[in-house]
């Protein structure tokens, strides 16, 4: 892939894979690993895309499959909970107490990604099925029983109208 096509590729849809990194990783570091290694992947592999809809959702489904490389790395199961490091400053990547985001983050991962991409990306319910690697029917009940998780979690904070 030639230096200025990866330059593009990366300005054009560089927030999409960091947005769903995050969604995925709950977290701006492991984020930002996630959207490199995505890229990384994409000079390598210079895949020749259709169009600009198979760009996407490649990119998509790689950055989906890095996040579940992420979390499948040894030395993740190491890690400590946040709680125990009270000496780091992390107040700047929390997010706010309450609010849909906080809320949608605290969805199980399952259901994180699909909320993630109908919501955030405008993606359709195919679209999804094919980024995912699942059947619409799964995407759909996903979609559903997130909601209605997210609807029970903001009623419980007072955010619902």
């Amino acid at each position: 892939m030639e230096r200025e096509e990866a330059e593009w590729v990366v300005q054009r849809h560089g927030q999409t894979v960091y947005r769903l990194a995050y969604a995925r990783t709950g977290n701006r570091e492991d984020a930002e690993d996630v959207t490199q290694e995505t890229f990384l992947r994409l000079v390598r592999a210079a895949p020749k895309f259709r169009d600009e809809d198979h760009c996407r959702a490649w990119l998509l489904r790689v950055a989906a499959n890095c996040a579940q490389d992420l979390f499948r790395a040894p030395w993740r199961k190491r890690e400590r909970p946040i709680e125990e490091a009270e000496h780091l400053h992390v107040a700047d990547h929390i997010p706010e107490p309450g609010g849909v985001l906080e809320a949608v983050l605290s969805l199980p991962e399952s259901y994180r990604l699909p909320v993630h991409l109908f919501y955030y990306e405008g993606l359709s319910i195919r679209e999804i099925a094919g980024v995912l690697g699942k059947r619409e029917g799964a995407v759909r009940t996903s979609l559903t029983r997130a909601r209605a998780l997210l609807r029970d979690k903001l009623k419980e904070e007072g955010d619902y109208v």
